[in-house]
């Protein structure tokens, strides 16, 4: 289990570092964006991979792929903490409305794409 996890957690990091640099280096654009393209890119995967997999989903993953994929991948994907620090230099660089509003607009983002993800897989499963 934990085994699955940690290698889960390392090739989720591993992604979200390419992510960076494709966004940061490739695109031009900021750190900001990064995160805010791994949580809502993780939200929607946690979400298609849970209902996908459960107990009415079509893909027959066990208990060690679920925590592969959900505890380790995106676990190791996403990054709360990243989010949490990206608002608070917004609040002390930019103001507290800026802050606030990009914590709110990658929170609403995340749940957005949780629930595609989830329609996707329910459709899937039928």
């Amino acid at each position: 289990m934990y085994l699955a996890v940690g290698c889960g957690a390392a090739i989720g990091s591993l992604l979200r570092f390419l992510a960076g640099v494709a966004i940061v280096d490739g695109l031009g654009q900021s750190v900001l964006w990064t995160t805010t393209f791994v949580n809502v890119v993780g939200s929607f995967i946690i979400m298609l991979f849970a209902t996908s997999t459960g107990p009415e989903g079509r893909w027959p993953v066990g208990a060690m792929g679920r925590l592969f994929v959900m505890g380790g991948i995106c676990g190791g994907f996403t990054t709360f903490s990243a989010m949490s620090l990206d608002t608070y230099l917004l609040m002390l660089d930019a103001s507290i409305v800026t802050g606030a509003l990009y914590l709110g607009a990658v929170v609403l983002l995340s749940l957005a794409a949780a629930w595609c993800g989830h329609v996707l897989a329910v459709r899937i499963n039928r």
